[in-house]
């Protein structure tokens, strides 16, 4: 038996910029708790940075 290669079409009735918009807010909805974990993990980091700075300012 042959195999069959399938084809796909899809309509878009959207414009580009409206399809870019649309799956722009889809990836950032899908992303969101990785966003979220890395700007707090940046926080954190640049907190322990300042707190390391007035350490090491105060102690000597």
């Amino acid at each position: 038996m042959k195999k069959r290669k399938l084809n796909y079409r899809f309509h878009n009735p959207n414009t580009v910029e409206e399809t870019a918009d649309m799956l722009y807010k889809i990836f950032m909805e899908a992303n969101a708790g990785k966003v979220e974990r890395a700007i707090k993990e940046e926080l954190e980091k640049e907190k322990l940075f300042k707190d390391n700075d007035y350490i090491s300012e105060h102690s000597a």
